[in-house]
């Protein structure tokens, strides 16, 4: 495979994984773990300097609904019509199953519910409405009986967000906490304020907040170690350059760490994007405007090939969390590809979509996850327990087998209780 670099990143992707985050992280739940409420508190007048109510009331979440503007409201209410529907359809495209495996012996899985969730819902740089009806609508529509969202509260806007309080509402928690970083992560985990520990806890977050996910895992389910946003855009002559530059620049305003690529066939499209995607950053507002253009000199890539397949190798190899495609013949990319947290087909169709309002969850594998994981979904929040049921007849049958087969392991006292079944009458 041919490969030309027409920009090359200048700077190894930011590893967020350093021995001091991890420290401080393993420190600071250490510390909730056994100081409780009362250093969740401490730690929230501390980072976030709120010393206010940490469990956010009814009436706080109605009066930040108050003082939305009404179209606000209306498009979170609209957003979140679209997200319920997407995972509703999932979920009812799962489905318990129950097989007679053979004469005599049933078995099969249901699928349930985790009994709570905890939701993260960032609120540094922006206020992350999205996140917070992807994460809490999602849960919802798994059948979680309990979802507690988590978000910074902060003294100079008197709480939490009120765009995320009323997201976080209308896609139905049932408990918002004014939490934010590791003293969230660490209360949600530990059932702090709630008396409900958290059997899943999902959401992106800064390098603490991964850590801290990274560190409880296990003693709760998470949906990822999340990175920085990435974006790939596969592209060939038909593709417009200032669309695609626009796209490329439109994600690189996630943050200088979140790189942007483009693979293409199209050395004439490489060019063009490479002329425009500065100029666009450029003319971004703060502090978008130095996130992408840091992200585009410092991370951004250009990358030329010979054929679309080659271009489809690229793109599988990147396994990049979004991948938009402005190419012809959508339907072949859509067959060929197999690496992606979530896949934007044609023009009309900008990651901008995806992370905002159309359905489809945006929370997603980063850093190559995506080779062995999809996005987050309501299969999250489900348990897929399996059972069996033999008869007497079943038992004798498959006693001999079992016990013959833990005999050859070394393990006489599964044989013998399979013995147990085959000498019952």
């Amino acid at each position: 495979m041919t490969i030309t670099y027409i920009k090359q990143r200048s700077t190894a992707p930011k590893d967020n994984s350093t021995s001091d985050v991890s420290t401080t992280v393993r420190e600071v739940l250490d510390g909730l773990r056994d100081g409780r409420e009362d250093r969740a508190r401490e730690l929230a007048k501390d980072f976030d300097g709120w010393d206010g109510p940490i469990v956010v009331s009814p009436e706080a979440t109605a009066k930040a609904r108050a003082g939305l503007a009404p179209t606000m409201v209306d498009d979170i209410v609209a957003a979140h019509r679209n997200i319920s529907y997407f995972a509703e359809a999932q979920r009812q495209s799962l489905s318990d199953f129950e097989v007679e495996v053979t004469p005599g012996l049933r078995a099969g899985h249901k699928l349930v519910p985790v009994d709570v969730s905890g939701c993260y819902i960032p609120a540094g740089r922006f206020p992350h409405i999205a996140s917070a009806l992807m994460s809490v609508t999602t849960s919802k529509a798994a059948g979680v009986e309990t979802v507690i969202a988590a978000s910074p509260a902060r003294d100079e806007r008197g709480g939490v967000h009120p765009a995320i309080l009323v997201a976080a509402d209308v896609a139905g928690a049932d408990i918002i906490l004014g939490l934010g970083g590791i003293q969230a992560i660490g209360s949600l985990a530990f059932g702090l304020f709630t008396d409900k520990p958290a059997s899943m806890i999902v959401g992106p977050g800064n390098s603490y907040v991964a850590e801290a996910k990274r560190q409880l895992f296990g003693e709760v389910g998470i949906d990822a170690i999340a990175g920085p946003t990435e974006s790939m855009i596969a592209a060939d002559h038909t593709a417009d350059p200032l669309t695609v530059a626009t796209d490329l620049i439109g994600q690189a305003e996630h943050g200088p760490d979140s790189p942007v690529w483009l693979v293409t066939t199209s050395e004439a499209l490489a060019r063009q994007v490479m002329e425009l995607a500065p100029k666009l950053a450029d003319q971004l507002p703060e502090p978008a405007r130095t996130s992408a253009i840091a992200a585009w000199r410092d991370l951004g890539e250009i990358i030329v090939v010979d054929t679309r397949e080659e271009a489809a190798r690229v793109c599988d190899d990147y396994a990049a969390e979004h991948l938009q495609i402005l190419a012809d013949d959508l339907p072949w990319w859509h067959e060929r590809l197999r690496n992606y947290g979530s896949l934007f087909l044609g023009e009309q169709t900008t990651v901008t979509f995806g992370d905002k309002s159309s359905g489809p969850n945006h929370i997603l594998p980063t850093m190559k996850a995506a080779r062995y994981t999809g996005g987050l979904n309501v299969l999250k929040f489900l348990k897929q327990l399996t059972y069996q049921q033999l008869t007497n007849d079943a038992g004798h049958e498959h006693g001999e087998l079992a016990a013959r087969i833990s005999r050859y392991e070394g393990m006489e006292g599964h044989a013998r209780s399979a013995d147990l079944r085959v000498n019952r009458p």
